[in-house]
């Protein structure tokens, strides 16, 4: 068990850290910091926050374990603010989608004092902020843990058993593999079903009255907060801007098939699809 547990900035991922610790029993103290008064005030009556604290340097004094719930490209300047202020040893973890820069920058960042461990649960959902988080978001989710070559080794040990006292299926890998990875399986997937709905935003908009289940299920992410995701896109630029001119030239192969009545390829690609869906391990 932790003695303290430190959550800056939780959205929907860090207040889930905060109930899950509380919940499995994984932090004796789970110190958070917001940003807004308003917002720390709410915390600080919550029953799995022991405390709520004005700043972040006042968060991480004493803190085993912290970890940073901000979005993506403010991970590295408020790593660099609390720096100063860590408990020999204390490891620091993100919980942001993309990884290569921020895993190298932390690490620079925290050394000499504290140990960063990029991490990136995959537990994320269309809604934002802490009142949604759930002490079970992780239970059965992955959690990428991603050091780089200079990280301790005992700081990565520790990283790791921490998401999976959460619940979480810890997968350790390379932070630039991991921003491949995700530009295909999560970054590609958001762009497309927000682009869908941009699209289908400039037809007769009383078309959407008539969506069925099948709309509503493809575009679901599209719901998710555009000034989040800009950032992520921002900081994953080249990862995704690969996945796309993949899919592009895939979806190309699609049209000319269609185009050519070639409904044999039409059929085969529709096939391919529905194996590889199938193929999805079952929802936690």
């Amino acid at each position: 068990m932790l003695e303290q547990l430190t959550v800056l900035a939780p959205g929907l991922i860090g207040g889930s850290v905060a109930r899950a610790a509380r919940a499995r029993g994984v932090a004796r103290r789970i110190v958070i910091w917001a940003r807004r008064p308003e917002t720390r005030l709410a915390l600080g009556e919550q029953t799995w926050c022991s405390v709520a604290v004005a700043t972040p340097e006042e968060a991480v004094a004493g803190a085993d374990m912290v970890v940073i719930g901000t979005p993506v490209d403010r991970i590295v300047p408020l790593a660099r603010q609390v720096a100063p202020f860590l408990k020999e040893g204390a490891v620091v973890c993100d919980v942001g989608s993309v990884k290569g820069e921020i895993s190298r920058m932390g690490h620079e960042a925290t050394a000499g004092k504290g140990h960063f461990v990029g991490a990136h649960p995959m537990a994320g959902s269309e809604k934002s902020g802490w009142e949604h988080g759930r002490p079970d978001l992780f239970e059965g989710r992955t959690c990428f843990v991603t050091p780089v070559a200079a990280s301790d080794p005992g700081a990565v040990a520790r990283a790791v058993a921490f998401w999976r006292d959460l619940g979480s299926e810890v997968v350790t890998m390379d932070p630039d593999k991991h921003d491949e990875i995700v530009a295909h399986i999560s970054h590609l997937p958001q762009v497309l079903a927000s682009s869908l709905c941009a699209f289908l935003a400039t037809r007769d908009p009383g078309w959407r009255n008539f969506a069925g289940a099948g709309l509503r299920d493809t575009t679901r992410i599209a719901g998710s907060d555009p000034k989040l995701w800009r950032t992520i896109l921002e900081e994953n630029r080249d990862e995704v801007l690969r996945a796309l001119r993949a899919f592009q030239d895939d979806l190309q192969g699609l049209q000319a098939a269609l185009a050519n009545r070639d409904f044999v390829e039409v059929a085969a690609r529709l096939e391919r699809g529905r194996a590889y869906r199938e193929k999805f391990r079952p929802a936690p």
